[in-house]
């Protein structure tokens, strides 16, 4: 079946009137469209591709920010059959041009600017298979003569009935490119079934109830297999998705949008977790008793909860007294409404899922990667196991394979790269099972514990082994530490590049009436280096000696996705990083 009429017409039928996306435009209130109305947009940009001459299985890209268009875009594509390939808004122009020039991309959705610019400079060039550039924004100047359009006058005399292109599960429904951390970029090949059959059995997993009423808000990357087969998914249900363009206005967009369930990053737990912490530390000694009093209480009944357990009257009421005195205030900041918040992309703490799950926000800690449509495993609503990544979807098989290699079979698998046979080849077991490259292991419950990349695994000149994801991930369960990346390989110890979070940094400067001047000279400032050195120390005390980071160096700037030093979904390119800052390395040896 098409995924576009698995979306579209189940819900225009079941419920026309009922919201289906908001969306916002720069200083605007937030606006909605009926699944009706939805549909009907949907349809009409379906026609007006089909008549700028997009046939079955033509490949159409997206290369912007989120936003409903994004979304609209993508299912229109979908079904008149032809295949979406969406580009990081992050991606330069010459990033962009490989995959124009890989997928074979006839038509464009941009969404600035600055894309607009790199696809007319792309559609000039002769043997290019770009054919039309449609616009999203108004705003965009565009030059008409190079089959430019905006969005809005490209629809225009479109009609709002479609016969949807009817698809089989094996059908390629998208080619996602991987950001990569190392070599070139590959278009990920998923089908109609892959999303549809996901979606089925995330539903037989967590058997939502009323799942039509809940409110997601999309603030990561479309681009990313997380956020968008998440959106998809919730749309799919028939829930409301709500597209947030500019992620830095996440905050305020909590508050506004009030959401139910949301998709994020580790980064964005940690950052929450280290400031409510924080907070607590610096207030009166009261105000810390009584936080540290609800967490507990908190931490009782998630646990009996987590275990399907009876909580007794009495609990029920401290737990009532810990929400209106604290947690309240914490999920205010959130929206107030926020539930269910699966998490993807790395590993979090322990710490971090209990405290979330103390203050009555279940995080669903998850793990995939593109090539399996995101979810492979994932933790239920009861009985999970923190600090795994829970257990195997309905239709999912997992077994550990050479080098304690997770081996993965289903649903959501990738049918190959895209015209790259040989590379295919390399990831799949003469058996056919996934080779994910990722090492973990099963604890006795049937809970997948990932244990590290194994090509990021580092072996010291002493012969040992150091995950560096891991150490990472501890040490950036705060709120000084923005980024950081180990260095091990070959060397007698650990050593670290540090990013400070240069908003904590700034207090802590103020506070300490130290001079600044400029970054460069701060984070050589002694206060400061022993500030993170006591920090430092403090946090990898179980650390085994051999994996403790014994000297770091604290950067003046973030690792930058413009200078490809980290891909668009924030991983660090340790080669990248490790070639660019030789010096700097070589210092700490």
């Amino acid at each position: 079946m098409n995924l576009a009429a698995a979306i579209i017409l189940k819900n225009v039928e079941k419920h026309p009137l009922k919201s289906a996306i908001g969306f916002k435009k720069k200083d605007e209130a937030w606006k909605e469209l009926s699944w009706k109305k939805l549909g009907d947009i949907v349809f009409r940009t379906a026609n007006a591709l089909k008549d700028a001459g997009i046939q079955e299985n033509d490949k159409v890209a997206i290369y912007s920010d989120n936003s409903s268009e994004w979304m609209i875009f993508d299912l229109a594509s979908m079904a008149i059959g032809a295949i979406s390939v969406p580009i990081y808004s992050t991606n330069n122009a010459e990033q962009a041009e490989y995959i124009f020039n890989d997928s074979s991309a006839k038509a464009v959705l941009v969404g600035s600017q600055e894309q607009y610019d790199a696809c007319l400079e792309f559609v000039k060039k002769e043997g290019n298979p770009l054919e039309t550039i449609i616009v999203s924004k108004k705003s965009i100047w565009i030059k008409k003569e190079f089959n430019s359009f905006y969005l809005e006058d490209f629809i225009a005399k479109s009609s709002p009935k479609l016969e949807i292109i009817n698809k089989e599960n094996d059908d390629t429904a998208t080619l996602i490119y991987t950001s990569g951390t190392t070599g070139t970029p590959k278009g990920v090949m998923l089908t109609h079934g892959n999303f549809i059959k996901a979606f089925d059995s995330h539903f037989e997993f967590f058997k939502f109830k009323n799942f039509e009423e809940e409110l997601s808000l999309a603030f990561l990357p479309l681009t990313h297999v997380f956020e968008r087969s998440w959106s998809l998914l919730c749309l799919y249900g028939g829930a409301r998705v709500y597209f947030l363009e500019d992620p830095k206005n996440i905050a305020k967009a909590l508050e506004e949008v009030k959401p139910t369930m949301m998709c994020a990053v580790p980064r964005f737990f940690q950052k929450v977790y280290a400031g409510v912490l924080e907070k607590a530390e610096e207030g009166s000694s009261t105000k810390k008793k009584i936080f540290d009093w609800a967490l507990a209480t908190g931490w009782q009944t998630a646990e009996l909860r987590r275990n399907e357990k009876p909580i007794p009257f009495g609990l029920k009421l401290k737990e009532s007294v810990a929400d209106m005195l604290v947690f309240s205030k914490i999920k205010e900041k959130m929206g107030g409404r926020l539930w269910f918040l699966p998490c993807g992309g790395a590993s979090l703490s322990p710490e971090v899922t209990r405290f979330f799950d103390s203050v009555g926000i279940h995080v669903t800690v998850g793990y995939g990667l593109t090539e399996t449509t995101a979810t492979l495993t994932l933790f239920p609503l009861t009985h999970f196991e923190h600090g795994t990544s829970g257990k195997p979807l309905p239709g999912v098989e997992i077994r550990i394979g050479e080098s304690d290699e997770i081996q993965a079979k289903g649903n959501g698998i990738m049918k190959g790269y895209y015209n790259k046979p040989e590379d295919t080849q390399k990831v799949f077991t003469e058996d056919g099972w996934f080779k994910t490259g990722d090492a973990g292991k099963f604890d006795d419950k049937g809970n997948l514990i990932i244990t590290d990349r194994i090509k990021d695994l580092m072996k010291t000149s002493n012969g040992k082994y150091v995950a560096p994801q891991q150490i990472e991930n501890l040490l950036t369960n705060n709120n000084f530490i923005q980024q950081i990346m180990l260095v091990a390989e070959g060397r007698q110890f650990v050593s670290a590049l540090i990013v400070p979070n240069f908003e904590f940094l700034q207090d802590f400067i103020k506070k300490n009436n130290i001079p600044f001047t400029n970054w460069e000279e701060a984070v050589k400032d002694d206060k400061i280096i022993t500030l993170y050195k006591d920090k430092i120390k403090e946090l990898q005390e179980h650390l085994a000696d051999y994996e403790k980071v014994k000297k770091f160096t604290l950067m003046p700037a973030e690792f930058d996705i413009n200078t490809g030093e980290i891909t668009p979904t924030l991983k660090v390119k340790r080669n990248v990083v490790l070639k660019k800052y030789t010096d700097i390395i070589e210092k700490m040896y």
